[in-house]
């Protein structure tokens, strides 16, 4: 029975009726918008029924920089009287309303490089990228420090820290899809370059650090299939052009005029030499 009842009462519900001495007074409603100059009010807009003689009514909200904006004004009467009051005033976003932006956490809110000189970032306990160091971790790298110093860290990295980082780096400017890479040289890849210094742990696999001074990416982690023209490998080819195919090419302003004494014996250009054993 008691769920029969439930059923009843619920099909039963009906909506608030609107009252109509509460819903004709309009202007009474208007006097009670006393925070702003009445010609901050605009033109009734509607009016509805919150309850048994109960109904808010709604102005347009002149005010600048509250555009789509409505005063709302709530009023009531008692019982078997014509007098309507005034219960509250407020000032509500209609449809079209200009909202500013939903409320973030500042966790949420902050953007790589928001972190300044001075500035405290304190890591939550819960945060999922990292896990107690006591714990053991699926990275040799951390198991093999944790072991050969007889402790670890507070917390290191979790497998979810690494996968968010790992895909972090990747899609970002140093990685396959950076417009750098993709106008290097198909064969100028990071990993066989000889600058590229690799990770430790199981981040090695695919990301290493740039150590070319020349290079744009010079102490930043880069994926192995990155790349740049400033590979190790890139070596420049001289073409060398035969010696037959080069053109003679005199240069007079190099020549230098020297004086050369006649003296005995001597054989000077031009001259037919004397035959040897001539007496």
């Amino acid at each position: 029975m008691r769920d029969n009842e439930l059923v009843s009462r619920s099909t039963s519900t009906r909506a608030p009726r609107l009252d109509q001495v509460c819903a004709a007074a309009v202007e009474v409603a208007r006097t009670g918008i006393t925070e702003v100059e009445p010609s901050d009010v605009g033109d009734h807009l509607s009016v509805v029924a919150e309850g048994d003689r109960l109904v808010t009514h709604f102005f347009e909200c002149r005010l600048a920089g509250y555009q789509g904006w409505r005063w709302a004004v709530t009023v009531t009467r008692v019982p078997r009287s014509k007098q309507v009051t005034i219960c509250e005033t407020v000032l509500l976003p209609g449809p079209d309303a200009l909202l500013a932006p939903g409320w973030l956490p500042w966790q949420e809110r902050l953007q790589p490089g928001d972190l300044g000189v001075g500035d405290l970032l304190p890591t939550p306990p819960d945060d999922e990228r990292l896990a107690p160091g006591y714990l053991l971790s699926d990275d040799p790298a951390v198991e093999e420090t944790s072991w050969e110093l007889g402790f670890g860290r507070a917390r290191v990295m979790s497998r979810e820290g690494r996968q968010d980082t790992a895909q972090r780096w990747y899609d970002g400017d140093h990685g396959p899809g950076a417009p750098i890479s993709m106008a290097a040289p198909p064969a100028a890849r990071c990993g066989t370059c000889g600058f590229y210094l690799p990770l430790a742990g199981v981040l090695r696999q695919t990301f290493g650090v740039c150590g070319n001074f020349y290079a744009p990416d010079d102490g930043r982690v880069v994926t192995s299939d990155h790349g740049c023209g400033a590979h190790s490998e890139t070596l420049t080819e001289s073409a060398e052009t035969p010696v037959d195919e080069m053109p003679t090419i005199y240069d007079d302003s190099a020549v230098e005029a020297i004086s050369v004494s006649r003296a005995a014996g001597s054989i000077e250009v031009g001259e037919p030499a004397e035959p040897y054993g001539h007496g």
